[in-house]
């Protein structure tokens, strides 16, 4: 490694480039796994940085580069609303599908920013980044997430700043064609509203309170169960699904962290003496309503992400 850079340097970098990975790949692990790459590959080749742009940008172009070889390996991440119509609420969840195809959460905000409300990371953000061609990704997140000038990435990927524009432009329209046609959403609520609605709804759903959650869904939430592709819209459907297909959830217990700046639960259903790992919850939350539910069932890897314990005691 040459003397322009040191290993504390690179790694100074670590979380934001997490941060990008992860919206880049829907992946928490792939993003830590892209990570590790790219800074390997900036400690072996330290001695080609000349300078002539920041440590910054150089480790950026590298880790694009991780990204886009990445993607080409594969196809792009899903939620289940992006390849079914929604279920009526007893519909059975069928076969889980592979779990490599599923975005994944990830257990922070927004590292690059430190901000929670940050919708960059938002799981339904995610979901609509991956919609748009690899190259366009990166350059819509260089620009308006990491903060990067045109002139920077038109650096960065080697091309004009007219063509940065340009895909970026398209990039946009993509993202706007795929939001809510019913009007404005409704405003990102303050953390003291969010935290009161996280309470609430651990309580309502410790409780199998189906009079309450309903209460607290909007009239539009969704529930999906990655890695099934089922899914179901409307407060009515979700309530049918965990008094019918899901009534074996009766009695769980939730146990709060934090998924893309959103709230979320480690759920443990009744297992004899102890309550075993059933799903992640990740609650998009608007206003003060719960928009929707993402009840990830990979445990045995999501759980230890999350610092959540294997079992809890009856």
């Amino acid at each position: 490694m040459g003397d322009t850079t040191t290993d504390l340097e690179l790694d100074a970098y670590r979380a934001e480039l997490t941060g990008y990975c992860y919206r880049m790949l829907g992946s928490a692990f792939e993003a830590e796994d892209a990570v590790q790459e790219a800074l390997l590959r900036a400690w072996k080749h330290g001695d080609r940085f000349e300078q002539r742009s920041s440590v910054r940008t150089w480790l950026y172009r590298i880790t694009t580069n991780v990204c886009l070889d990445a993607l080409a390996a594969r196809g792009r991440r899903v939620l289940p609303m992006d390849l079914t119509e929604p279920a009526v609420g007893a519909t059975s969840p069928g076969a889980p599908l592979d779990a490599a195809m599923w975005i994944e959460p990830c257990p922070y905000g927004d590292p690059a920013h430190a901000a929670a409300a940050d919708e960059s990371v938002r799981l339904a953000f995610v979901a609509a980044l991956q919609h748009l061609p690899p190259k366009q990704r990166a350059t819509l997140l260089l620009r308006e997430v990491m903060g990067f000038s045109a002139q920077e990435v038109a650096e960065l990927h080697e091309c004009s700043v007219a063509s940065v524009n340009s895909a970026l432009q398209r990039a946009r329209a993509t993202l706007a064609a795929r939001r809510a046609p019913d009007g404005e959403s409704p405003a990102e609520p303050s953390g003291t509203v969010r935290s009161a609605l996280a309470r609430r709804y651990t309580a309502a759903f410790s409780r199998f309170d189906m009079e309450e959650l309903g209460m607290l869904l909007h009239v539009d939430a969704t529930l999906s169960l990655p890695p099934y592709t089922v899914w179901m819209r409307g407060a009515s459907d979700i309530r049918a699904w965990l008094s019918g297909p899901a009534v074996g959830c009766r009695g769980s217990r939730l146990v709060p962290v934090e998924a893309n700046g959103s709230p979320a639960f480690g759920q443990y259903r009744p297992a004899g003496a102890t309550y075993a790992p059933w799903a992640l919850q990740v609650l998009d939350v608007r206003g003060d309503r719960v928009t929707a539910i993402h009840a990830f069932r990979d445990t045995e890897r999501l759980f230890p992400l999350f610092g959540l314990p294997e079992s809890i005691p009856a």
